[in-house]
């Protein structure tokens, strides 16, 4: 039976299509994984290189309509789902499930959420990845050609995206994640001005092992162990 999600209105509609093309643009094969329960779509998927988990809601009108009886629970092509939305009707069908990659299978839980000290402003969060950016692409252009291997670039990914925001535990990258798919506010490749303000607050959440990024317009989460192993970031 084919499912269809209903959203609250066309803007959550247009603004799930908009997180589903910047994912699609770092991986055109990608896979998200859907949860849907009570008035609520999640999307998680994961942007290769970032290593971090992206996380986008929307408002359901119905979400026990239309072949969805209890839950929503499957993991789908993010092209399929993308070319399925109907913004002006403010509806998605749901595509045929796929087989899931490997992090679909271990999610960020859903409660025990304890809020992290030490992330900086929003303003200041920017500031250092407009830095990160501007050294990464310095540095490795300044290589000569004979020094520009893959081991020297992941070398200087590791250098850069791995430092700490702030005095949290949170690494650049995972904010540099969170501009990419447009998260942050008041980034050229942010939400909509309609949206919350650039100085709208971030927040920083903890849970076990993992760490959340919470921004106005979706989360990168990650592991803490696992931010020591980092590939190039593309900036």
């Amino acid at each position: 039976m084919s499912r269809t999600v209903d959203f609250a209105d066309g803007g959550e509609a247009a603004d799930l299509a908009a997180f589903l093309v910047r994912l699609l643009h770092y991986d055109r094969g990608a896979a998200v994984r859907l949860q849907a329960a009570r008035a609520t779509l999640a999307v998680f998927g994961r942007p290769p290189s970032f290593e971090v988990l992206a996380i986008r809601t929307a408002r359901l009108a119905m979400p026990y309509e239309h072949g969805i009886e209890d839950s929503l629970d499957t993991t789908v092509s993010a092209g399929e789902l993308l070319e399925s939305i109907d913004e002006r009707a403010g509806t998605a069908r749901v595509p045929g499930a796929v087989t899931g990659p490997p992090w679909a299978g271990v999610l960020p839980p859903r409660g025990g959420w304890q809020p992290e000290p030490g992330l900086p402003s929003a303003h200041a969060v920017r500031t250092m990845v407009a830095q990160a950016v501007a050294e990464f692409r310095f540095r490795t252009q300044s290589l000569e050609s004979t020094e520009r291997s893959r081991a020297a670039l992941d070398r200087i990914g590791r250098e850069v995206w791995s430092r700490p925001l702030g005095d949290s535990d949170l690494p650049v990258r995972a904010a540099h994640a969170a501009q990419a798919l447009g998260f942050l506010p008041g980034t050229t490749t942010g939400p909509p001005a309609s949206g919350p303000s650039a100085d709208a607050p971030l927040a920083l959440l903890t849970s076990g092992t993992w760490l959340r990024l919470r921004t106005p317009f979706g989360s990168v989460a990650l592991r803490r162990a696992g931010t020591a192993s980092l590939t190039v970031t593309p900036a």
